[in-house]
């Protein structure tokens, strides 16, 4: 790992300590509400959804950009199944829609690989397709277009992102976890090429570790559209 990216994971990992104990939200009036659990209640319409890692892959790439799709050096697209993704981000005191927020996304691409990083049978170092932030608007949305996630062995199906009230600032609100997607609906899409390449996942989301630390209360089950699929995550921050 480079010596910008340890410094950046250590600034992140600074940060979070100072956060550690901020909870992020679903309002109720989204489908993908949780119960509150035993330890967390909520006098809100909102109720807790959990923090999770953010794993080894996170570059602060500072992309400013709602179609992640391409590569920026090459333009050339990832291939997959068209996926929009919406984040509605509102307070979880009174859900009111919050704007200005920083939210990251990146994963993998159709076949399980990352961009940037150099790992076990891939060096994309100097790439950085599928991976972009956008500031949510007044309507507290953040909108990008990426593709279904592919899969690589041991972990489910899924997308990391970020949320952050002050990047770059030395303390300030920043929640890190991952979404996960409904099976059947995976089922469909690695059935198609170029996903189908690779044969079945080895990793489901019951058998996934990080997706058994919360990952129920972050699962989208995306709907077909006219250009592929779309799904929408509810969050309220508590600030």
């Amino acid at each position: 790992m480079s010596d910008r990216k340890r410094q950046g994971r250590r600034r992140v990992m600074k940060v979070l300590g100072s956060v550690a104990a901020v909870g992020v939200f679903g309002c109720g009036n989204g489908g993908s509400a949780a119960s509150p659990t035993s330890a967390t209640t909520s006098t809100s319409a909102c109720v807790v959804k959990p923090q999770l890692t953010e794993g080894p892959y996170f570059v602060d790439e500072l992309l400013n950009r709602s179609d992640i799709r391409s590569d920026p050096g090459s333009g050339t697209l990832r291939p997959g199944t068209a996926l929009r993704l919406t984040f509605r981000v509102t307070r979880a005191a009174d859900c009111a829609p919050l704007a200005n927020v920083v939210v990251d996304v990146w994963q993998c691409d159709a076949l399980g690989v990352y961009s940037d990083v150099s790992d076990a049978g891939f060096n994309t170092v100097g790439q950085r397709f599928l991976r972009g932030y956008q500031v949510t608007d007044a309507a507290g949305q953040a909108q990008f277009t990426t593709v279904y996630p592919g899969w690589y062995s041991g972990r489910a199906v899924h997308i990391h992102f970020k949320a952050r009230t002050s990047p770059g600032a030395t303390s300030g609100f920043e929640f890190t976890s991952q979404l996960f997607f409904d099976e059947s609906v995976t089922d469909q899409v690695h059935a198609q090429a170029p996903y189908s390449s690779k044969g079945r996942r080895n990793t489901t989301n019951a058998s996934d570790g990080i997706y058994q630390g919360g990952g129920s209360q972050l699962l989208l089950t995306p709907t077909a559209d006219s250009s592929g699929y779309a799904a929408t995550l509810e969050m309220a921050l508590q600030l």
